[in-house]
């Protein structure tokens, strides 16, 4: 990671990416499927880290295509000037369809009313739509049940518009339970014995990637491996949240700090606010339990987190030019997205995605800024 300095005009809250370590990240994934097609998934953001740069990234580094859950997820890939097919996951809803053809995504359908309401669309306009058929095997959201896959293929076939070019699946379990996701992985080799060949078969994600091999079939989809948020598989956290202090004081014993007075003084103690609060992603229940880093000391946030400032205790005097690590590009138990998630009772998904667009985002590597987004 950089040692960031001065970034003029800009907020002194960033959340900084180092592009090197997603790199590391999607070669150590694509590696444990070498004949797979990588697709890296880029909804909520990125998981927070910013879609459009991660995706440009992706691509250069190999990917066959991005995926996202929103149709303006793919529009704002579009607008950045990503030409690579999007995959647009879940299951395709039939109002949807015109701004899917606008954007030329590719929708999972897994609805006879999604397939003729995209078939009529793409008819209207002339053209060919693609779509890959979702299929359920365990998950239980959305879906055509496996039972089903070949009759409902079948009769997307006969679309005069429509074109099934791809079958999907989503593992349920693949980070905790090796008998459901084994049990999946067979119901999904068997829609591809029924189907045969002609269609990019796909179903699994990150932890499906690196546990079970026999799940890659012809394209796999990381999210969530990308972003380094696996723990102990080799994969690196890209992301740190830094912070400059808005205010240094010194404060007597009894000292209250924050709403309502959570947190008063032990004795006279060196106070910090960082202009960074819930509204940036840091989890407002984490009162009482966070911490950030500063060199090698971790210093306890003390006092109710606000929407915009966090207060911390120092253990000496220092100036409004130090850098605090809001939030480590590692797995510590205090100060990382994993941690996050452990002490507030969540997974470091949701934490992830959290981080607010409203911060401004500094791209490195090797050490250098290669982009800024400012917010």
């Amino acid at each position: 990671m950089s040692k960031t300095g001065r970034l003029n005009a800009m907020r002194p809250v960033w959340l900084e990416i180092d592009l090197g370590r997603l790199a590391c990240n999607y070669r150590l994934l694509a590696a444990k499927a070498p004949d797979a097609k990588v697709v890296g998934v880029v909804k909520a953001n990125a998981y927070g880290h910013g879609a459009a740069v991660i995706g440009k990234e992706l691509i250069q580094l190999g990917a066959w295509g991005l995926a996202v859950a929103t149709v303006s997820e793919g529009k704002a890939l579009r607008q950045a000037g990503i030409t690579a097919p999007v995959l647009l996951l879940g299951s395709l809803h039939p109002d949807e369809t015109e701004d899917v053809l606008n954007e030329k995504l590719t929708p999972f359908i897994g609805t006879w009313e999604a397939a003729a309401g995209l078939e009529a669309a793409a008819r209207a306009r002339g053209i060919v739509a693609e779509a890959h058929v979702k299929v359920d095997t365990g998950m239980g959201r959305v879906g055509v049940p496996a039972a089903s896959a070949k009759n409902f293929v079948d009769m997307a076939s006969k679309l005069s518009h429509l074109r099934v070019t791809g079958i999907a699946s989503h593992l349920a379990s693949a980070d905790e339970d090796p008998v459901q996701t084994n049990d999946q992985i067979k119901q999904f080799q068997e829609v591809k014995r029924v189907l045969g060949p002609g269609y990019l078969y796909h179903l699994a994600n990150t932890y499906g990637i690196l546990g079970f091999p026999q799940a890659s079939f012809d394209m796999v989809r990381p999210g969530y491996g990308l972003y380094g948020l696996a723990e102990n598989t080799g994969l690196m956290p890209i992301a740190r949240l830094l912070a400059k202090p808005s205010l240094i004081k010194q404060v007597n014993a009894g000292t209250p700090i924050g709403y309502g007075a959570f947190y008063r003084a032990r004795e006279n103690e060196w106070v910090a606010t960082l202009p960074v609060g819930y509204a940036d992603g840091v989890p407002r229940s984490l009162v009482g339990k966070g911490a950030v880093r500063l060199g090698q000391k971790t210093l306890p946030m003390v006092g109710r987190i606000s929407m915009d400032q966090i207060t911390v205790r120092l253990e000496e005097q220092t100036n409004l030019e130090e850098v605090f690590e809001v939030l480590t590009p590692d797995f510590h138990p205090l100060t990382s997205l994993n941690g996050w998630a452990n002490l507030v009772g969540t997974v470091a998904y949701e934490t992830a995605v959290r981080l607010s667009p409203r911060l401004p985002r500094v791209y490195v590597r090797n050490g250098v800024q290669v982009e800024r987004l400012e917010a």
